[in-house]
């Protein structure tokens, strides 16, 4: 009998989740701990690390998992490489289900950076206002550049105020709109968008409203992922999970 384990935290993850539940499938989602009041899910849930690779390793052989699916966020750069890491050493099936990059469009006005440490680097110069579309995570890396106000919005207000000295702080939990983002940066007179290629649909309203004020907007590129099978979508996952013979890369 199959027994998947979904290293999750996204919305592609939940949905995973409920479609294997709606299958009969025995699966575990696993949260990194990070995840702020996550939603509830029709599988069990586990929340916490597992010790690195040879940790995951461990689980995997522990629980007797058959098939990994890694559904954790774009970013998640070392948990993929984990995941990928314990799968070869325990010869357990992997897959990773991860959304598209997103892609320009007619009016975008987007630069590509590497990494964090290039975005901060790329903003030296005269002030702006900036909308830092990052997660709380990675703030503090922009008190380097002090002379910008940054318009930051966290799911829920941080106990300790973010070091910048110049800065407004929106708590709000999304999904949002065009409407409401179009609103924001009028409302705040934000002339760049920062924030990361993480692809899918419910954080694209922000870019669309950039582009519809013409604003230039800075993207953080995706860290290179691991050898793996990579699919878009719930379906192509479920197909997986149906055929018996390795897919391969």
């Amino acid at each position: 009998m199959r027994n998947i384990l979904i290293l999750g935290g996204t919305t592609e993850a939940s949905a995973l989740a409920a479609a294997l539940a709606e299958r009969g499938d025995r699966a575990l989602l696993s949260y990194a701990g990070r995840t702020e009041r996550p939603r509830a899910q029709p599988v069990p849930v586990r929340i916490g690390g597992f010790g690195g690779a040879d940790g995951l390793a461990d689980f995997l052989r522990r629980e007797r998992i058959t098939h990994l699916v890694d559904a954790t966020h774009p970013f998640a750069a070392t948990i993929s490489a984990n995941a990928a890491a314990a799968a070869r050493e325990t010869g357990v099936r992997h897959i990773l289900l991860t959304r598209p990059a997103w892609a320009p469009a007619e009016g975008d006005r987007w630069t590509s950076v590497p990494d964090l440490a290039a975005a901060v680097g790329a903003l030296a110069g005269p002030p702006r206002r900036v909308m830092l579309a990052l997660g709380r995570m990675h703030v503090e890396a922009f008190a380097a550049q002090p002379q910008h106000h940054y318009l930051l919005r966290f799911v829920g207000a941080p106990e300790v105020p973010p070091a910048l000295p110049r800065h407004t702080l929106v708590v709000d939990r999304g999904p949002f709109t065009v409407e409401g983002d179009l609103h924001l940066m009028r409302e705040q007179a934000t002339d760049l968008l920062l924030c990361k290629n993480a692809g899918g649909s419910g954080a694209e309203a922000k870019l669309i409203a950039a582009r519809t004020l013409g604003l230039p907007v800075m993207l953080i590129d995706r860290p290179r992922m691991p050898a793996a099978r990579i699919v878009h979508d719930v379906g192509a996952v479920l197909g997986w999970l149906d055929h018996s013979a390795d897919l391969g890369v």
